[in-house]
């Protein structure tokens, strides 16, 4: 199986890093500058303590969500018990996120190994590489390709979800859809987020049942505080939880989930029932390397996760972080600008990177163990000088005579991201998604329908200068191919430390191709400068996709723009929406007596970790 073991070495328990990761190679451009994130600010809140526990922890974007996964550990459910029942939820009370209409990416720790789990969707057999180009040879506008049924990719998280609860559930799968079917039928608060994204959002209006269902008879979006219930959706858990994935997969919610994407009126999908009954969650081999003290695992191809992350603190274990410590100034951390210079030039040359190499392992390839070379980091490390580089050079390919061309269309997903830690000291990390903000705007059996297919590339080939397809121009390896993944940066991410081999941390984040600069930002701030999870994720947001150095905006000082500026970054400061969610395990010198785990959650969005 697929797996990074712990084995013994030295008398003491140290991880096994083989990268195990099938040769991959093509290209995912980063948006552009100053372009807006996938889900919109709706403000920053009030950054509250750290959340302590003792014996387990659930950490979710959505306070209900976090309590229903508490509520099942505290029935003797395992991590991946608690993660199913928050999925559920976030379903629910989150679905311009994630659902069951989307994919996921998950890693578990069961106490000895590392398993990786890829519940990204596929493209539908009848998908071609040309689907998104319009009749004038031009690729169709992003937002006229999302909202519409042929942006749906096989949704992957229920046939994961069910794999994962196969090997690592304690309690009848039933159980862990008691909460959000309750909530369906009962009813739940609608947010202030909620809200304000539903009165941004402009397509969904456009669907009748979720007309219905998001908005007043005057196209109002539901009032903060409206009870809403989803009878609807209550129904397609009842039938998950009584038959499985199989009654996702087959029969009338297949049906109807295929139905309502192939009728949508502007590009109608091409999503077969056939596509559902032959779905396959992967088990893979996580992306395990070292980073000083630590051993730090992410997920594989087809995310770009795993690697990006990898290389970017392969770099940064060059230069030493801890004496760039943030600065407090009252309640606030300040950070340093060498630190931002360091980290952003260390983030230009992965992005470089992946922008050429990463897409689906199961249909193009590229030597990933070399982008992992601690040679070839510590050569691109070398790079880094006083000054910013600006733009990044990828590293030269080991793929003689590759004929690729640059992908220029920009991921957006909306996302999620949840944690759990159990009694037995289990763990998952896992990211869920369904790409744009409301994912295809299709609402179906109480659910939205994903619009994952938008991360592939929209051009098949290289472009002339007019916009077109150049005939027999150089491939895009991310381009559309029936049953292919597209490339994604969702990264969950769990932590060890390198000389007994215990879990350090369970964390990710939503937010496209800036989730690796979230993440990194948070994992400089918990190993290097020793901070708790909740003073690491309230951390300024920034970092550079191999383009302009992006600062979160409203949240940097003057002067440290200037500091950067005399580098020669070019500065852009933008809402950077980062949904963080994070549990560490408190360290040994901690005053705090009995406490074992220290969790924290994004005051970016309304999430909370929560436990005992």
């Amino acid at each position: 199986m697929a797996r990074s073991d712990f084995s013994r070495s030295n008398g003491g328990r140290a991880i096994r890093l083989g990268l195990g990761i099938a040769a991959v190679l093509c290209f995912g451009a980063a948006p552009a500058a100053g372009q807006q994130p996938p889900e919109a600010a709706t403000g920053l809140q009030a950054v509250q303590p750290a959340a302590t526990a003792q014996k387990q922890m659930a950490a979710a974007a959505n306070p209900l969500a976090a309590r229903a996964g508490l509520k099942i550990l505290r029935e003797g459910g395992s991590a991946v018990d608690a993660a199913i029942a928050m999925q559920m939820v976030l379903t629910l009370v989150e679905p311009q996120s994630s659902g069951i209409g989307g994919g996921a990416f998950v890693l578990h720790w069961d106490g000895q190994r590392v398993q990786a789990y890829d519940g990204r969707e596929t493209a539908p057999m009848a998908a071609t590489e040309d689907q998104f180009i319009g009749p004038d040879g031009k690729p169709l506008r992003f937002r006229d390709a999302a909202a519409s049924g042929l942006s749906v990719g096989v949704p992957g998280v229920v046939r994961m979800l069910e794999l994962i609860h196969r090997e690592h559930g304690r309690l009848k799968w039933p159980v862990l859809f008691e909460p959000a079917i309750e909530l369906a039928q009962q009813g739940f608060r609608v947010s202030p987020r909620l809200h304000a994204l539903l009165e941004r959002e402009t397509r969904l209006r456009n669907d009748a049942a979720a007309r219905a269902y998001f908005y007043d008879p005057q196209g109002n979006a539901v009032a903060v505080g409206t009870l809403l219930k989803n009878p609807a959706l209550a129904d397609t858990l009842r039938a998950l939880a009584a038959g499985g994935a199989d009654a996702f997969y087959r029969g009338p919610i297949a049906a109807d989930l295929v139905r309502a994407a192939r009728s949508e009126p502007h590009h109608s999908g091409r999503i077969t029932e056939a596509d559902l009954a032959g779905y396959r969650a992967r088990e893979r081999e996580p992306v395990c390397a070292p980073y000083r003290s630590w051993t730090v695992c992410g997920m594989p191809l087809p995310s770009s996760g795993g690697i990006v992350t990898a290389q970017i603190l392969g770099i940064l274990s060059h230069f030493e972080l801890e004496p760039l410590r943030p600065r407090q100034r009252g309640p606030d951390l300040m950070l340093q600008p060498e630190a931002i210079h360091l980290i952003s030039e260390a983030e230009r040359l992965a992005f470089a990177d992946r922008n050429l190499y990463l897409a689906d392992p199961e249909f193009v390839r590229v030597d990933a163990a070399a982008l992992l070379d601690p040679g070839y980091l510590a050569g691109r490390a070398g790079r880094i000088g006083e000054r910013s580089m600006g733009h990044a050079e990828p590293g030269p390919s080991r793929e003689p005579g590759a004929r690729l061309a640059p992908d220029s269309s920009p991921p957006r997903p909306a996302t999620s991201h949840l944690s759990a830690v159990d009694a037995w000291g289990h763990a998952v990390a896992m990211t869920t998604s369904i790409e744009d903000g409301f994912g295809s705007r299709i609402f179906v059996r109480g659910f939205l329908l994903n619009n994952q297919l938008t991360d592939f590339s929209f051009t098949p080939r290289a472009q002339d200068p007019d916009g077109q397809v150049a005939a027999g121009g150089a491939p895009i390896a991310n381009r559309v191919q029936p049953g292919k993944r597209p490339l994604s940066s969702m990264s969950p991410t769990l932590v060890f430390d390198r000389g007994g081999g215990q879990l350090v941390a369970s964390l990710g984040s939503p937010g496209g191709t800036w989730i690796t600069s979230y993440l990194v930002k948070t994992l400089v701030g918990l190993l290097d400068w020793q901070l708790d999870a909740q003073q690491a994720i309230a951390l300024p947001n920034f970092g550079s996709r191999n383009g302009p150095t992006e600062l979160e905006a409203d949240r940097f000082e003057p002067s440290l723009v200037q500091a950067l500026q005399a580098r020669g970054h070019t500065v852009v400061q933008i809402p950077m929406t980062s949904g963080l969610q994070a549990i560490a395990a408190a360290r040994p010198a901690s005053p705090r007596s009995g406490i074992r785990w220290i969790g924290g959650a994004d005051p970016r969005r309304e999430g909370i970790a929560i436990g005992d």
